[in-house]
C-alpha cells in the first residue's frame, strides 16, 4: 500500500468523536499552565487543581516563575491532555486548551477556606501543609475560550463555560 493510500484512508477514517470535555477535566489531576512574563518570555509549568462552577483554582507558591506572572494578571493558557499512558495514538492526545484570566483568593477568607478544602478533597493532606506556606497564593482561572480535540478530525472550539461552539472542520491538513 502506498504511503498516499495509507494517508487517504486514515483521512477517510477520522471521524469526530462526542466530545467529552466534562470528563476529561475529572479525569485530570493537573493542569498545564503557559505563562508569560513582563518581558514576554515564555514559562511552562503545572499545579495541581480544583473545578468549581467551570473556574480551575490552583495553589501555587512564589518560588515557581509562574506563580508571579498569574499574580500579576498575564496571559496564560491551560491545558488538561489525557495520560500518555491511555492513549491510543500519542498524536492524537484528548486535550482541552483554554485562554484563561486570573484573579486571586483573599488568604483565610471564606472562599479561600472553601476552595482549599476541595483542593484537600481531591489531592490530599499535602493541601493542609501547602496552606500554612504563606508564599502560596490561591490563583482562580477563568475560561475565556479555547478548543478540544479528541482524535484525527475531531476538534471543536469551546466557550468560556467549556461548551462546544462548533467543530472546528475550517483548516484541512495537506498533503506534499
Amino acid at each position: 500500500m502506498s504511503e498516499s493510500t495509507h494517508t487517504q484512508e486514515a483521512k477517510r477514517d477520522a471521524k469526530p468523536v462526542a466530545p467529552k470535555v466534562k470528563e476529561l477535566i475529572a479525569k485530570t489531576l493537573s493542569v498545564t499552565l503557559a505563562t508569560v512574563d513582563a518581558e514576554g518570555t515564555p514559562n511552562a509549568s503545572y499545579a495541581p487543581f480544583v473545578e468549581i462552577e467551570n473556574k480551575f483554582y490552583i495553589l501555587v507558591s512564589f518560588m515557581a516563575k509562574h506563580t508571579k506572572n498569574l499574580a500579576e494578571g498575564r496571559k496564560v493558557s491551560a491545558m488538561f491532555i489525557e495520560d500518555e499512558s491511555a492513549t491510543k495514538q500519542v498524536y492524537a492526545r484528548e486535550r482541552l486548551t483554554v485562554e484563561v484570566s486570573t484573579s486571586q483568593i483573599e488568604r483565610d477568607s471564606a472562599d479561600w477556606n472553601n476552595i482549599v478544602g476541595k483542593l484537600k478533597e481531591r489531592h490530599g493532606k499535602i493541601v493542609d501543609v501547602l496552606n500554612e506556606m504563606t508564599d502560596f497564593i490561591l490563583v482562580a482561572l477563568h475560561p475565556v475560550k479555547g478548543a478540544y480535540v479528541n482524535g484525527f478530525g475531531s476538534a471543536y472550539f469551546v466557550d468560556a463555560n467549556l461548551e462546544i461552539m462548533e467543530h472546528r472542520n475550517d483548516i484541512n491538513h495537506t498533503q506534499k
